[in-house]
């Protein structure tokens, strides 16, 4: 065999190498030294990003191979835009009853706000398998529902570059993500606030598992509570996976541990459903031993027995905000990060109506 046919065939064999794994917009970002939102808007047209800047990102998306996604490209340039709303929650804390919970009444509300403005809105449910299914649905945008830290849904959606607004704060700033932030340090407040106008005086915090920020916010707002009112912190974590039973295996904990106990602020619906399930396990009757207060005034929160004290968190308004942040984000108009949600309001109900007789 010849040097020059040898030399052929290793071309040959060498051309026929797979390539490595396809460049994402995040690592034009990362060799760029600019955000991946930068990057999106440069790329595309967009936004207000110096010619220079514009010229090095394209530089640099050439030398790593990045190919834009054309479809969402088309997506962004017509009215017909795919936006997904996804949770890592599981459906015992997220769905409810039915299936019909925050979730789901998010859901319908950004359904109907997303189709007056010519936008498709795809459900996403949370599940095991979750962040791989994601990463073959064609979306636009994403709006993520109160994200845990380094949850793999999130972090699947910011590596393809897709713009996202999640309502509830992240639990991990850096990624500086817009976001409806849902006051969860006042809501907390608020319950407490409640109960102890109601006559508690040992008060007990019911949170989660997972690392939310409505569970590091409320257990930011009640060791500030304890502190200012003088109680000893009282505190138990549920197993979101469990739901109702994961918040009254917690509860019946805490019932054991302190007896004194006379008040459980449970800001995840579920667990207080649980909480009233541990008190009549330890014959204790709601109110009258034990007053009880939830933050998701749903289904749950009026079903149960006795009706749960809760915060109306004006949803509509939130979903509303939600779709609107989004679309300000994906016209390249980044200018606003963070929208309030509207202050809760207070939906007394027989769990916290009366105080308990003796203390």
């Amino acid at each position: 065999m010849s040097t020059k046919n040898s030399n052929a065939r290793r071309t040959s064999t060498s051309a026929a190498v797979p390539p490595g794994p396809r460049a994402k917009i995040v690592d034009v970002a990362r060799e760029a030294g600019v955000s991946i939102t930068t990057v999106s808007h440069a790329l595309n047209g967009r936004g207000q990003v110096d010619p220079k800047t514009r010229e090095h990102v394209a530089r640099v998306a050439r030398k790593l191979g990045y190919r834009p996604n054309r479809h969402a490209q088309q997506l962004r340039r017509t009215s017909a835009q795919v936006i997904a709303l996804v949770s890592s929650m599981p459906f015992s804390v997220a769905g409810g009853p039915a299936r019909l919970g925050f979730m789901m009444e998010i859901a319908a509300v950004a359904a109907s706000v997303a189709l007056e403005r010519g936008l498709a809105l795809v459900l996403v449910p949370p599940s095991q398998a979750a962040a791989s299914a994601i990463e073959g649905v064609d979306v636009d945008a994403a709006l993520v529902l109160e994200p845990a830290r380094d949850d793999p849904q999130l972090e699947q959606l910011v590596q393809r570059g897709i713009p996202i607004v999640t309502i509830g704060r992240q639990p991990d700033e850096t990624r500086n993500l817009p976001c409806i932030d849902l006051r969860s340090h006042e809501t907390t407040m608020l319950l407490l606030e409640h109960l102890r106008a109601q006559g508690a005086r040992h008060i007990g915090l019911l949170g989660g598992s997972q690392q939310r920020s409505p569970y590091t916010e409320s257990a930011s707002a009640y060791a500030e509570f304890a502190k200012t009112h003088r109680m000893r912190p009282i505190t138990a974590v549920a197993d979101e996976l469990l739901g109702e039973e994961g918040g009254r295996i917690a509860a019946l904990e805490m019932l054991r541990q302190e007896p004194q106990l006379d008040a459980i602020c449970a800001p995840v619906d579920a667990f207080a459903v649980g909480a009233v399930l541990a008190a009549r396990e330890t014959r204790r009757t709601v109110p009258g031993d034990l007053m009880i207060a939830t933050r998701y005034d749903g289904r749950r929160a009026r079903e149960c027995q006795p009706p749960l004290t809760a915060l109306d968190l004006h949803l509509e308004v939130v979903a509303t905000q939600a779709i609107k942040l989004l679309l300000e984000h994906l016209r390249g108009d980044s200018t606003r990060k963070t929208l309030r949600a509207p202050a809760a309001s207070l939906v007394v109900r027989e769990s916290s109506a009366s105080a308990p007789a003796a203390r």
